[in-house]
């Protein structure tokens, strides 16, 4: 069995998610983001969860300041990758904004990782977040580049074309 990471990145609302539970059909999947642990920490501070500007721009905020500390977002998706490693589960999705972020877990993986930048969806492409990890996901050179501007079966269709393309290519 081959077992595959994709880094996805995209500005909010481009569909990264509905593409993921898209490939879930089709694969067995882990869907993890290196914010996860930051909203656990966020929500200890009086965050409920909102998804508004300034709620973007407080969890990247304490996102940075982790990953200054101790590097706490890379050490937690280590332990997700290493998990999935020993998994039956096929195709692992990992939500890094940050280009910096990417850059660590892709040497944490041993380069077994390939990245995806999403694009497209319900915000218009020069939507401003006030936020560098929302704001500079294009600044980022990446693997593949997948534009979500078809109708949902049609898209489907799409996306796990280029997703078995992708694991063809990267599976180990």
């Amino acid at each position: 069995m081959k077992h595959t990471v994709i880094v996805i990145n995209g500005k909010g609302g481009v569909g990264k998610d509905t593409l993921c539970d898209i490939a879930g059909k089709h694969y067995r999947t882990r869907n993890v983001s290196s914010v996860a642990p930051i909203k656990k920490l966020a929500s200890l501070c009086g965050w409920n969860g909102e998804k508004d500007d300034r709620s973007r721009k407080f969890l990247s905020d304490l996102k940075a300041l982790t990953a200054e500390y101790n590097d706490f977002p890379t050490r937690w998706l280590r332990e997700q990758y290493e998990e999935f490693c020993i998994s039956d589960e096929e195709v692992m999705f990992v939500h890094i904004r940050e280009g910096s972020e990417i850059d660590k877990f892709l040497d944490a993986t041993g380069g077994r990782a390939v990245t995806l930048l999403v694009r497209g969806g319900k915000r218009m492409p020069d939507t401003r977040y006030g936020n560098d990890s929302d704001d500079l996901v294009e600044a980022y050179k990446y693997d593949y580049y997948f534009t979500n501007d078809l109708p949902l079966d049609k898209t489907e269709e799409a996306f796990c074309d280029l997703l078995r393309s992708i694991i063809d290519k990267n599976g180990f």
